[in-house]
């Protein structure tokens, strides 16, 4: 597998950073994906980096939804915007205390390992905090691209922020190769 620099691949959060956040989507047919989606994820793949989906999917401990039904969703969003070669999903609540949920380090180890890749080798692009806590965790490189949803504290707290996917991209491709990287306060465009 190739790559940039020591940046060997991007991994994703899928509501509300590669797909407009339908709460405890269960219905394919509702996937939206964000406006700048495909162009940041063409220009990941074109740079020879791998990219893979990490997401948290609690309606599934709180009985909204089933296992087959996300699974669907994330089929869905790869026949919109894959493939990826990774997917990580967590099922647990917030009160369950696994070591997958976001902002717990588990999915991004896990799609590190599936990958053959150090965390360090790896950047995640989320759109609130607990995407950033959980890379900084890990031991990977993290952008937040924020949307509505994102709280002025999460932004302020991310060292590197994009105003959309395709910022996020450049910002870590650049980064990968000596450019540098800046913390606008524009938040993501809106869903195409």
């Amino acid at each position: 597998m190739g790559g940039t620099g020591t940046l060997k691949a991007v991994l994703f959060d899928r509501d509300g950073t590669l797909v407009v956040d339908v709460p405890y989507n269960r219905d394919p047919q509702l996937v939206r994906p964000m406006e700048s989606a495909l162009p940041a994820l063409e220009r990941v793949r074109r740079a020879g980096l791998a990219t893979g989906v990490v997401s948290n999917q609690s309606g599934i401990a709180r009985g909204l939804l089933t296992m087959n039904q996300v699974l669907a969703v994330n089929q869905r969003v790869d026949e919109l915007l894959g493939p990826f070669d990774v997917w990580e999903i967590c099922p647990h609540g917030p009160v369950d205390g696994c070591a997958c949920r976001k902002p717990a380090p588990g999915m991004i180890l896990a799609a590190c390992s599936t990958l053959g890749l150090h965390p360090s080798q790896v950047a995640f692009v989320g759109d609130i905090g607990a995407d950033m806590e959980a890379a900084a965790a890990a031991g990977s490189h993290a952008v937040l691209v924020p949307t509505h949803v994102t709280r002025i504290e999460e932004i302020e707290a991310a060292e590197v922020v994009a105003e959309n996917l395709q910022g996020a991209v450049e910002l870590l491709l650049g980064a990968a190769t000596g450019g540098a990287s800046r913390k606008p306060d524009a938040r993501q465009d809106p869903p195409a």
